[in-house]
């Protein structure tokens, strides 16, 4: 799905209508129609509904949210933010449709044209309703914010019911981008749900919009058709819909060479863990094959995780750390019909195998999924990590890019979106850039954003069982790489979100995800729904 600007969405509204046919005001009512349903069913006890109204298209998708739960049978209240005289196009004929649905329920719209009409009993009743829905602003909208509409958003505000936003809460920025900004800021609209339509804008993704953690952006299709939504931000929302060939019934004469073999190569004393969970997460991914190559010592230790994971000793340091040793005439017979090697859960910082690290990934011959300390042994010398004519993957954290770069953790996450991407065009690879909305940076600039995923997840392994599933996905689909980074992002957060609603953030540990990833594929197959829910 693809991210697009304020201006991208008028054009798209527009091609729409003159060349595709579907009416602006069959937009309209689509639009309001879909936030009609989400108050339906997120609030299905909420009987009174308060919705404010501005004099732009915004209101008119209000207006038709109004009709449609008087139609449904909830005690609606609209107040207008204008006089109707000065309602244009769809929005007026959306309030005339609206007067007709209210006129035989004797309800009118409350109009207000001064502030101070704001503190009347019928306001009151207004802001004391059990869903607020907010149609002041849209994402048209350019600052500064009126004096009316502020003190509305004020008053709202201050209101203790949730706020249900219309495309976006009024006040805000649609094409805010990285570093997200507080909500409430100063004659913004706070919100605990948006309802928008056809496609987010930058804010809708990257901004701190919901006030609250279990918050949500729906993105509901309205009728644009594929073919309308053009962007040149170069970003896509992951989706299901996006991964849905990736996700095809295997074929029937399949066998276990038919979705590759990962070769995993990690693990030293104390750390075997994250090699062997590496290579389980490539099985569970759907890898035909995996394969862990670690210190002899610990090799016991990868064995017992699971017996589908195979294991291969490689000779090892006095620290229990993979020695150079092991780039010696076995390596080659190892590297044989391995599809993919994951390299860095687990295998150290030692001198001896941060050198070994570097002379297998600058190997021109091989595609791979680095991580760990394997980014970390080219601190200083990032020119040498380059993916020209093959497949990397690289998958840092915010402090492992800062070693990568020379940049502080501070530059790194205020500046997210342009460091991901420049350092994928620079080095010819992929790059997932770890933490809230996951970046994954392909070297032509596209840049995939992933919704999935909780802070449960701030746990040691949950990036080892990352490397792994890139991994499996890849080794599967090595001609759809990026898409395939992608969807085991995508996945990796899913596992992590069905795991937190089975034992809560706290508790959360890395297998959990594999344990509760084959749910989630079958959550990614089994999708009905056009609409997209963003967590906050």
């Amino acid at each position: 799905m693809k991210i697009v600007s304020a201006a991208e969405m008028r054009e798209i509204d527009r091609a729409t209508s003159e060349r595709f046919g579907v009416s602006s005001i069959t937009l309209m009512e689509n639009a309001g129609s879909a936030v009609g349903r989400f108050v339906l069913s997120d609030y299905p006890q909420a009987e009174r509904v308060g919705i404010l109204c501005g004099k732009g298209n915004n209101g008119g998708d209000g207006f038709v949210v109004a009709r449609r739960l008087v139609e449904a049978g909830r005690a609606v209240r609209i107040m207008l933010l204008c006089d109707p005289e000065e309602l244009r196009g769809d929005a007026a004929a959306m309030f005339q449709n609206m007067l007709r649905k209210l006129q035989p329920l004797k309800i009118a719209p409350l109009i207000v044209r001064e502030a101070s009409r704001l503190d009347s009993s019928d306001a009151a009743e207004i802001f004391a309703a059990d869903v607020i829905v907010d149609a002041i602003l849209g994402t048209g909208f350019r600052p500064p914010v009126s004096p009316l509409y502020a003190a509305a958003i004020g008053k709202m505000n201050a209101a203790s019911a949730p706020i249900v936003a219309v495309d976006i809460p009024s006040g805000a920025d649609a094409d805010a981008m990285w570093p997200a900004t507080a909500t409430g800021a100063h004659d913004q609209a706070r919100a605990d749900a948006i309802v928008t339509f056809t496609a987010p804008r930058p804010a809708h993704v990257f901004a701190a919009l919901i006030s609250r953690p279990s918050g949500r952006t729906v993105i509901a299709p309205i009728g644009s058709p594929p073919e309308a939504i053009v962007s040149q931000l170069g970003l896509h929302l992951s989706t299901p819909f996006d991964f849905a060939p990736l996700l095809a019934p295997r074929a029937r004469e399949g066998n276990k060479g038919s979705y590759g073999h990962v070769l995993v190569i990690g693990g030293s004393l104390g750390k075997a863990g994250a090699a062997a969970m590496a290579g389980f997460a490539a099985l569970r991914a759907g890898a035909g094959l995996s394969t862990v190559a670690t210190p002899k010592s610990v090799l016991a230790t990868v064995a017992a995780f699971h017996p589908e994971v195979m294991t291969e000793p490689l000779p090892e340091t006095e620290q229990g750390t993979i020695s150079l040793r092991a780039l010696g005439s076995g390596l080659d017979s190892l590297l044989e019909h391995r599809t993919l090697i994951a390299i860095g859960p687990g295998i150290s910082r030692h001198s001896e195998t941060a050198e070994f690290v570097r002379a297998i990934v600058k190997r021109r011959d091989t595609s791979m999924v680095v991580d760990a300390d394997a980014l970390n042994a080219f601190e200083g010398s990032a020119g040498q990590l380059n993916g020209r004519g093959r497949t990397v993957v690289i998958t840092p954290h915010p402090g492992e890019m800062s070693r990568l770069t020379g940049l502080s953790i501070a530059e790194i996450q205020a500046n997210r979106l342009e460091v991901a991407r420049n350092f994928a065009r620079e080095h010819e690879l992929i790059v997932v850039l770890k933490g809230h909305r996951t970046l994954i940076a392909a070297p032509d600039g596209t840049v995939w954003v992933n919704p999935t995923g909780n802070p449960g997840m701030a746990t040691g392994g949950t990036g080892d069982v990352l490397t792994g599933m890139v991994a499996g996905l890849i080794a599967q689909h090595p001609q759809h790489a990026l898409e395939a980074t992608a969807l085991a992002v995508y996945l990796h957060g899913l596992a992590g979100d069905l795991a937190s609603e089975s034992v809560g953030e706290n508790s959360l540990v890395a297998t959990d995800l594999v344990r509760f990833l084959p749910q989630a594929f079958a959550q990614m197959r089994n999708r009905k729904s056009e609409e997209i829910r963003l967590h906050a």
